[in-house]
């Protein structure tokens, strides 16, 4: 890699933002599969670009229909997808977008992994905590479903582990409020954060 440089440029981030009029952030996402990760954050998206943001969301699907195509669901494969996810938000932010990134993303190490990539101030944890029975019932995709007869190997919250956050900045159990109050508490959070 001796033969690769990182080129500046003469429009940096700060002057991107300020264009904006928005600092750029990315909020993380993680939960359980059928936790309604995508739908919050597809909420929080539709409600900042009203409120005149610039977001994208990132979602673990979508991703996987093109930039992560070519990868499975091993631990050797997850880890891949979570990297290429991070580089493309460190793009984004760069930017100066809100990055709304929706993935399961199991294991804490992985997520502290993706946390030291940015700034402090930059990354902000959603745990979206929907308790594993209500996932189950939701099984909007029948992975459940299909974990359960053997027919899904390592499917996280059946037979590989989840491993919920010890310190996300935010916690949303989407089994318990209306969509619009999990929203207003997300916008909440970030206008305290300027």
């Amino acid at each position: 890699m001796s033969n690769i440089g990182w080129h500046s440029h003469d429009v940096d981030r700060e002057q991107r933002s300020a264009l904006l009029n928005q600092t750029s952030r990315i909020l993380w996402f993680t939960g359980l599969s059928g936790s309604g990760k995508s739908t919050l954050a597809g909420a929080l998206e539709h409600k900042l670009h009203q409120n005149g943001k610039l977001t994208y969301l990132l979602d673990g699907d979508n991703i996987r229909h093109g930039l992560c195509h070519d990868l499975g669901f091993s631990e050797t494969d997850r880890n891949e997808n979570i990297r290429r996810i991070t580089e493309v938000s460190k793009l984004m932010l760069d930017a100066g977008l809100i990055v709304l990134a929706a993935f399961v993303s199991p294991s804490r190490l992985q997520r502290q992994r993706v946390r030291e990539q940015f700034p402090q101030a930059e990354f902000i944890e959603v745990h979206v905590s929907t308790p594993l029975e209500i996932c189950e019932q939701r099984d909007p995709k029948g992975l459940y479903q299909k974990a359960r007869a053997g027919e899904i190997k390592q499917f996280t919250g059946i037979d590989a582990p989840y491993e919920a956050p010890l310190n996300a900045e935010l916690t949303i159990d989407t089994s318990s409020d209306p969509l619009d109050v999990q929203v207003n508490t997300l916008v909440e959070y970030l206008e305290s954060l300027g």
